[in-house]
């Protein structure tokens, strides 16, 4: 399929994984209070089968609603540890992914996608174990003209996803790290860890003592 209207732009840089792994040890509401309740995607966006979760580099890509031609172009253009994000901006008409579009992330070294916008296959998709979370379900699939663009800027629920972002997802929803925080975000949401592990322990003495 032509895509002489698709814009794709790739000058840019991917995290090191070793930083995604230690990201993938911490859940989104920790990392948001890390980022001090920031960047955090509404909470329309929310994984379509229980137990999503993934850690990527964002991968961004811009469609018409209703419309997923630059969705299957930015197939060419993911590398292992990119997390898709779409903005389809919420339209809830037509499915943006699929479970053939879901498994072809996975294929080709997606960890997941993120649709501000409705898929289908919901059942498949989690039989396939592929993190998507988007806005809903829908079975009308979607048209395939473009234009779009891959690579530049997005917003996702009311947060910009610039290229190579880490973008976290779990049950709670979806948070976006600048690479330029990742640091700060981790050494601040180990500290949080502590705390939360420190207050549960004294719940525990407490229930132990008063029972």
């Amino acid at each position: 399929m032509p895509q002489d209207n698709v814009r794709v732009h790739t000058a840019w840089d991917r995290v090191d994984p070793a930083v995604l792994d230690r990201f993938r040890e911490h859940s989104v509401a920790n990392l948001g209070d890390a980022l001090d309740r920031l960047n955090i995607a509404d909470g329309g966006i929310t994984p379509i089968w229980t137990g999503a979760r993934a850690v990527g580099t964002a991968l961004p890509v811009l469609t018409v609603a209703g419309d997923n031609k630059a969705v299957i172009a930015a197939l060419e253009h993911i590398r292992p540890g990119d997390m898709v994000v779409v903005n389809a901006f919420g339209y809830d008409g037509r499915a943006i992914v699929g479970d053939n579009l879901a498994q072809r992330f996975a294929l080709y070294g997606a960890v997941g996608a993120v649709v501000d916008g409705y898929v289908r296959d919901g059942a498949i998709i989690e039989k396939l174990g592929v993190p998507v979370f988007a806005r809903g379900l829908t079975p009308a699939g979607p048209f395939k003209n473009g234009p779009g663009t891959i690579g530049e800027a997005v917003a996702i629920g009311g947060v910009v996803v610039h290229p190579g972002d880490i973008v976290a997802a779990d049950e709670d929803g979806v948070i976006v790290i600048p690479p330029h925080r990742a640091d700060e975000a981790l050494t601040a949401v180990e500290e949080i860890v502590a705390r939360e592990a420190a207050l549960d322990a004294e719940v525990a003495e407490t229930r132990s003592r008063l029972a």
